[in-house]
Order: C-alpha cells, then sequence, then structure tokens
C-alpha cells in the first residue's frame, strides 16, 4: 500500500529521532499533531507506529523498514541534486519532492550511479539498500572517491566524506575544494593529481575521502 506524503514525513522524523538521537518516541504535540489526523490514523492502519497513553508514537516492525527507505530516498535525492544537478541552494527542501518520485527500484539505480554514497551534503548517513549491501559497482559512476579514477581520469571536486575536521580543514588549506577541476596522474606509490595548475600526493586513506564528479567524454 502507497504511503501519503504527510505520512512518509512522520516515518522520517521517527527514524531521524530513533535511530540518529536517540529518542525511542516522538510526542504528537511536538509535530503539531494528535492522535485524529490523518496521517497518524494511516500509519495506525497500516501497523507502522505504535501510540502509547500519553499521545507519543513510536516506530513498529515494518514502520522501521519504512521509514528507512523514506530517509534513504530523501538523502540520495540530495545527493543527485548537489553532485549531478550541481544545485547549491534549497537543497533539502527540493529534496522533499523529489524523493517521492524515488521508487520501484529507481532510488537503487540512482545509488550506484552515484558510485553508492555513505553519507548526504550534510554529513548524515544514508541508509544503506540491497545494491550497497551486494557490493554492485558501475564503471560509468557519476562521482567516485579519487582512488578509484583512472589515470589521466579527469573531473571537478564533488565533496569530501570525512569526520575529522583536521584532515578536512588540511584538504581545503591546500585548495582541494568542491567545484574545482581534477586530473589523476598517478596512483602509486602515492595518489598524484593536477588541481588548478598545482600538483599535489596523496596517501590511499586521504584519497578514499576525495569524491570526484568524473568527466564524461
Amino acid at each position: 500500500m502507497e504511503i501519503s506524503e504527510n505520512a512518509e514525513e512522520i516515518l522520517e522524523k521517527l527514524w531521524i529521532c530513533s535511530q540518529e538521537r536517540g529518542q525511542s518516541s516522538i510526542e504528537l504535540e511536538s509535530l503539531n499533531l494528535d492522535k485524529e489526523s490523518p496521517e497518524v490514523m494511516e500509519l495506525l492502519d497500516m501497523d507502522n507506529i505504535d501510540l502509547n497513553s500519553d499521545s507519543k508514537i513510536s516506530l513498529r516492525h515494518e514502520g522501521y523498514f519504512n521509514a528507512k527507505n523514506v530517509v534513504r530516498r530523501h538523502r540520495l535525492a540530495e545527493r543527485l541534486l548537489v553532485d549531478v544537478l550541481d544545485k547549491k541552494e534549497g537543497v533539502h527542501k527540493s529534496a522533499c519532492e523529489f524523493e517521492h518520485i524515488l521508487h520501484d527500484g529507481v532510488d537503487d539505480k540512482v545509488c550506484v550511479l552515484l558510485g553508492h554514497p555513505r553519507t548526504c551534503p550534510h554529513g548524515n548517513p544514508i541508509p544503506k539498500g540491497e545494491c550497497c549491501k551486494k557490493g554492485e559497482k558501475e564503471v560509468s559512476s557519476i562521482v567516485q572517491p579519487l582512488s578509484e579514477l583512472k589515470l589521466n581520469q579527469k573531473g571537478k571536486i564533488a565533496y569530501f566524506e570525512i569526520q575529522d575536521n583536521e584532515k578536512l580543514q588540511k584538504l581545503m588549506s591546500m585548495g582541494i575544494l568542491p567545484g574545482v577541476p581534477v586530473t589523476l596522474v598517478q596512483s602509486y606509490p602515492s595518489f598524484v593529481f593536477d588541481l588548478d595548475q598545482t600538483r599535489y600526493a596523496v596517501d590511499k586513506e586521504m584519497a578514499d575521502y576525495i569524491f570526484v564528479r568524473v568527466e564524461n567524454k
């Protein structure tokens, strides 16, 4: 059964609270909803949520998987908008509108196209899909780690997948910034690349952090 957009928004908030913030439930009042709200009744009828006596809702088993898919589609939509369509402003709002068309395997195709990104542009984790678990790879992926580029392959820096602020600052201080053209010229023993007429060398760990939007030929 198809879930309405308003109900999906509730599932998304429940997932973030339960899986990323350690909150097992949400008060309906905080969502400007009550137990008679259509989207709440919809999720109750589908056995996606539980409603306790304190008017707090929590995910049930079926709701967990639906919520995970909603979050996955939203964050993949954000990656697609930023990495492929080069959108700079209003990414979250646009992704909210775009995510609803990533159904029936379309989300997995987008994931493969992007090279199975692990985080959204805001650094939040993207739940894995079946394509990720099977380790599927597409040679023609638009966005790839610098470490997976072929020699002399060109592209532009897309984003960094790194949580270490010190390492991130090191990359940025070198002038390695999103949108800057890059060409890989050596992959052993270190990864050497040209960036805006300057040549740099990094180890594999650092090259894994740098994602590049590959130039089409």
